[in-house]
């Protein structure tokens, strides 16, 4: 997945008119990012109020919750805010993105970006992020990248590629071991990490995460039988290599804080 804005705004908002795929079949995040944010914060997060910004259908938004922060979202696209609100109606939702976040100076104590920071213009969204913070507030920045160390995982890219195109994996490159994808940030103060972990789920529920990806969301009509055909193919695939329909997803999160 691209990490600049040179996505452009269709992809990034393409994700709007599959909200109910999104939130079934995305992938969560591991306990240890939300106890690295604490150490980062150096306070539990049921002291912080937080600003979840790119917050899609709230995934990451419910562990803030769930462990007791205050949390307000932050979401351009309809489809997505509407299924953020129905699914955590205590949750406050505004419209917008990370170049110019609706919300007052100083006003968080940590601002969270989860899979959403390229997606922005850092040259816009680092000093947005910087001015809603308070000060020795946190930004972090987190992907999901699957673990290409697995062979499969790398196996599955490379075909996936060759179907969209060399430009267009969905599994989140670059690979674990290169430089992070935390562009536009300080030096001083900034800590990059990596967590792996793992889920397993049914094959129908790893395809429909591949399929909610931007890269197949904006193709047109008229590539939807190929597309068909793919998953389908791979498919049969996975449960050769999966019998028992259970299919081992291997990610590294690609963690990055920084205290302003």
């Amino acid at each position: 997945m691209p990490t600049t804005p040179s996505a452009g705004p269709s992809r990034a908002l393409s994700f709007s008119g599959a909200a109910a795929l999104y939130a079934a079949a995305r992938p969560g995040y591991p306990p240890e990012v939300f106890v690295a944010l604490e150490e980062a914060a150096g306070r539990t997060l049921d002291t912080l109020r937080a600003v979840d910004v790119g917050a899609g259908t709230g995934i990451a938004t419910r562990e803030l919750v769930r462990r007791g922060a205050h949390v307000v979202a932050v979401e351009p696209g309809e489809g997505m805010a509407a299924e953020l609100r129905r699914s955590l109606p205590e949750v406050p939702v505004v419209r917008g993105d990370g170049n110019r976040l609706p919300l007052a100076d100083d006003s968080a104590g940590l601002v969270t970006y989860a899979q959403s920071w390229h997606w922005t213009d850092p040259a816009r969204s680092w000093p947005e992020a910087a001015r809603v913070l308070r000060p020795g507030g946190v930004l972090a920045l987190w992907w999901n990248v699957a673990d290409h160390r697995a062979p499969w995982v790398a196996e599955q890219n490379a075909r996936i590629r060759r179907h969209l195109g060399a430009d267009h994996g969905v599994h989140g490159t670059p690979a674990p071991g290169t430089a992070s994808r935390a562009v536009g940030l300080p030096e001083k103060g900034t800590v990059s990490r990596r967590l792996p972990w793992a889920r397993r789920v049914s094959v129908a529920t790893h395809l429909d995460n591949l399929a909610g990806h931007s890269a197949f969301l904006v193709r047109g009509g008229e590539h939807a039988e190929r597309d068909r055909r793919f998953f389908a193919e791979e498919g049969d695939r996975l449960r050769e290599l999966f019998p028992d329909g259970a299919v081992e997803e291997r990610y590294v999160v690609d963690l990055t804080t920084t205290t302003v």
